[in-house]
């Protein structure tokens, strides 16, 4: 078993910085790719960034590029979404995930993840 929290959420100004955290429990963290998604009202989830297990480059959808960036520290088994440059239109419930794939585009599908963390929310204002 994985247990994932994350927190880090809130209501921010457009242009502004938040950073989210998501904490594992359980398993070996190491082992898990860590994905972030994130869904609107009304949407569906969707893929906003991701990193490999031993770390390196991440992943990220076009719509957060140069703007977002995942990353991890394993000896504290945690994941981070820095997320700069904020806009109105990012605002949705985040979600972390563990799952095993870490190559694309599986890596890009919620369906190839686990285990998720309960969600935050992100509220961008204009």
């Amino acid at each position: 078993q994985l247990q994932l929290v994350e927190s880090g959420g809130g209501l921010m100004q457009a242009g502004g910085s938040l950073r989210l955290s998501c904490v594992a429990s359980g398993r070996t963290f190491s082992n898990y790719v860590m994905g972030w998604f994130r869904q609107a009202p009304g949407k569906e989830r969707e893929f906003v960034a991701a990193i490999r297990w031993s770390g390196g480059v991440p992943y990220s959808s076009d719509s957060v590029k140069g703007r977002f960036s995942a990353s991890r520290d394993n000896a504290k088994n945690t994941a981070y979404l820095q997320m700069n440059s904020l806009k109105p239109e990012d605002t949705a419930v985040y979600y972390c995930a563990a799952g095993s794939s870490g190559y694309w585009p599986q890596i890009s599908r919620s369906t190839e993840y686990a285990y998720w963390g309960q969600g935050t929310q992100v509220t961008v204002s204009s």
